[in-house]
């Protein structure tokens, strides 16, 4: 160093950026300053003025790291991802008044089964949070994801899906309510005051379920069924890790940026192949065990630092002392492979592929290579959060632009469609031998119908013929099976990027993201009466006809 250093009289020496962080050691164990053999140093790196005296530098660095935090979280202020109190608020009134119908509801079940006035009394259900809002992590656009939790002889057919159903459609405050029957966490999706809900449900083996229920307690799950062991876990693993981060506030901020970040980089959504909120949640969770006492700054570094070099498929397994921290990632046969903090061996349901594993790992290398050196003069948070630049890195894309008749049956077919998108994505990796399936949905404003746009990097190296045609009359094939409504239209063509309309891909991050679910038919049309198992002659609620219904799985979300 002592060739290329030069002093002045204020004991101030002149040094590369490289060279000083191979010369001093950082101060902060938390802070990674060191240079990664993987990243070639640039000799032509700016260089900067910093002070020859080790205690100082530490000062400097210690200094610009929590300058870097705090402008981080202005960042996050003026983006809108911190929700002022009267939105909080509006979100607590919710979730009590919930609470509330769901007592009233549980009361009125157990009436049904002429069960004695004590023990109507002394019964109850509740409602649990988890996703992004159990999380504290929510936004102002994001969805409430509530899990009804009731006794065993409240059963999800007749007491879920038609009582309660009918005592939230009573409701001023609820509107567009849908069923979502046959997935995988069967559920109701409505509106609370403007606000959309997803509220699964799950059955305890108990004749109560208190209000602080326990759900990590293992006595709950003695006989439970696999449908409520499903709808639990994303309760469970929300609160595993609660109880697992070392600094609450320091995760959800992290948590946040890590989110922002995914979605305006195209790598958010488990439907399309790439990563999830409870994969981020447990990824940034891992970071903050690792770094317990690190700034907002230093998480950030070390989180992008993790995951660019982690030895994928070595499972990411968050430390707790109760459950052993080794996996066998070859149980999950999953590229990136994220064990559920809740119980041992159980994984994130995962839908990645050889191309989105692809474009995370390159995503996680240049969040990498743009946070690591903290003396950077020109650092900007915005450009870590920069869209990314589908029509320059791609010549070629695959729209896909899927239409309906009406309007409140496009959600609908969309949502079975992007449940189904994986199966395309891997046909198109089999002919291209890559595809980048942006996530973001767009609107052919050129067209009057109903319409949702996809566009899918092609493979560069790859501009022969592709067969789309072929493509799409196999895919369509493998959609209208099972898809009990009148199926909307998809037409897949390829596209040069010039053709890309400029108003889209402008937005990488911010557009609507349609959820999947079966539709409940008009209220006041093709409807029967149902009336209770257990009381005769008690009138519970309408159904539609046999054959009627759509029923058709959800996309999730």
């Amino acid at each position: 160093m002592a060739a290329h250093a030069h002093h002045n009289q204020n004991g101030v020496i002149f040094v590369p950026l490289p060279q000083l962080k191979a010369s001093f050691p950082p101060v902060n164990p938390n802070l990674v300053l060191a240079p990664q053999p993987f990243v070639p140093l640039n000799p032509s790196a700016p260089q900067v003025l910093v002070p020859c005296n080790p205690p100082v530098l530490a000062l400097a660095l210690a200094r610009m790291d929590e300058e870097r935090s705090i402008s981080l979280l202005q960042f996050m202020v003026d983006e809108g991802l911190v929700l002022y109190p009267e939105e909080e608020e509006k979100r607590s009134n919710i979730i009590l008044k919930l609470k509330q119908i769901v007592l009233a509801w549980i009361k009125k079940v157990a009436w049904q089964r002429r069960f004695p006035r004590e023990h109507i009394a002394a019964t109850c259900a509740t409602i649990l949070t988890y996703g992004s809002y159990g999380l504290g992590v929510h936004g102002l656009e994001s969805d409430i994801d509530a899990l009804c939790v009731g006794p065993s002889f409240a059963t999800m057919a007749e007491d879920f899906f038609v009582v309660l159903c009918n005592m939230l459609k009573s409701r001023p405050e609820v509107s567009e309510i849908h069923c979502v029957k046959d997935a995988k966490v069967p559920l109701m999706r409505f509106k609370f005051d403007g606000i959309s809900v997803d509220l699964p449900y799950a059955q305890l083996q108990v004749l109560s379920v208190p209000e602080n229920v326990d759900i990590l307690n293992p006595l709950f799950f003695e006989d439970i069924d696999e449908t409520s062991w499903k709808s639990l876990s994303g309760v469970r693993a929300n609160k595993r890790i609660v109880q697992l981060v070392p600094d609450l506030e320091n995760f959800q901020s992290m948590l946040r940026c890590v989110k922002l970040w995914a979605k305006r980089r195209g790598v958010y959504g488990n439907l399309l192949g790439f990563l999830g909120g409870v994969h981020l949640a447990i990824l940034a969770a891992f970071v903050c065990q690792q770094h317990p006492n690190a700034t907002l700054n230093t998480l950030i570094m070390n989180f992008f630092q993790t995951f660019a070099f982690w030895p994928w498929p070595t499972p990411v397994i968050l430390q707790d002392g109760n459950l052993p921290t080794t996996g066998d990632a070859t149980e999950t046969r999953s590229l990136m492979p994220i064990e559920l903090p809740c119980s041992p061996h159980e994984y994130c349901h995962s839908n990645i592929t050889k191309s989105t594993f692809y474009r995370i790992r390159a995503e996680f290398l240049q969040g990498h290579a743009m946070t690591r050196d903290i003396l950077k003069l020109d650092f900007d948070w915005g450009s870590i959060f920069e869209p990314f630049p589908y029509t320059k890195k791609y010549t070629r894309f695959i729209k896909i632009y899927l239409s309906a008749t009406k309007k409140d049956e496009l959600g609908d077919w969309v949502g079975w469609m992007k449940s189904r998108f994986r199966c395309l994505l891997v046909k198109l990796e089999e002919m291209q031998g890559f595809c980048d399936p942006n996530p973001t949905e767009y609107v052919d404003i050129e067209v009057t119908e109903p319409n949702v746009v996809f566009y899918w990097g092609l493979n560069p190296s790859r501009s022969g013929y592709t067969d789309i045609e072929s493509v799409e009359v196999d895919f369509m094939r493998n959609i209208n099976n099972g898809f009990q409504d009148s199926p909307g239209r998809m037409k897949l063509s390829i596209i040069q990027a010039s053709q890309v309309p400029k108003s889209a891909l402008r937005d990488t991050g911010s557009g609507k993201w349609t959820k999947a679910c079966w539709k409940l038919m008009d209220y006041n049309q093709r409807r029967i009466p149902m009336y209770s198992q257990h009381l005769p002659h008690y009138f519970v609620g309408y159904v539609v006809p046999n054959g009627e219904q759509l029923e058709y799985p959800c996309g999730g979300g």
